[in-house]
């Protein structure tokens, strides 16, 4: 049987119990679902080979990366959104925006004191949002080479936040 088949019969066997385990964590079915569909989404596309028996615990490896991303997502999110609730009159307004500013400035020198190929896939990564995976796509570099210049700008850029503040 080939990859497909495996996670196609997978899913219609196991998708609802899947989908009740993402909800029961993250307490809304509707993210559930898209979990779970983005889920099988990677498992289609994935190049790795799959068989039946290994199929359930990558499963739910991934739901739990997957929710673990979610929860990171949305905690960021949340303390935005708490940011700027308690900054609703002018004064604390132009406050955290100044502060913002400031943040961003200081990100920017850390990021000066990078090398080139380090600091425009931490851009890639802080600013576009985007994954080593997806860096990986439009950049056409190798996955571990960008997940060790991630990896290394990262440190830097922790050292460096450390060290000012």
């Amino acid at each position: 049987m080939n990859n497909q088949q495996i996670i196609e019969d997978y899913y219609r066997e196991h998708r609802a119990e899947l989908t009740g385990f993402v909800a029961l964590r993250i307490q809304q079915t509707d993210e559930a679902e898209d979990i779970v569909q983005e889920l099988f989404l990677r498992l289609l596309t994935g190049q790795r080979p799959i068989c039946e028996q290994t199929l359930p615990a990558l499963a739910y490896t991934l739901c739990r990366n997957m929710i673990i991303d979610w929860y990171r997502r949305h905690r960021t999110l949340d303390d935005v959104e708490h940011q700027l609730k308690l900054s609703q009159g002018a004064y604390a307004s132009a406050e955290s925006l100044l502060s913002m500013r400031e943040i961003t400035e200081q990100l920017e020198r850390g990021l000066a004191r990078l090398p080139e190929d380090c600091r425009d896939i931490y851009r890639l990564h802080v600013y576009g949002g985007l994954q080593a995976k997806d860096i990986c796509q439009q950049t056409g570099e190798k996955y571990k080479a960008v997940e060790y210049r991630l990896g290394l700008a990262r440190k830097q850029i922790r050292n460096y936040l450390r060290h000012i503040s």
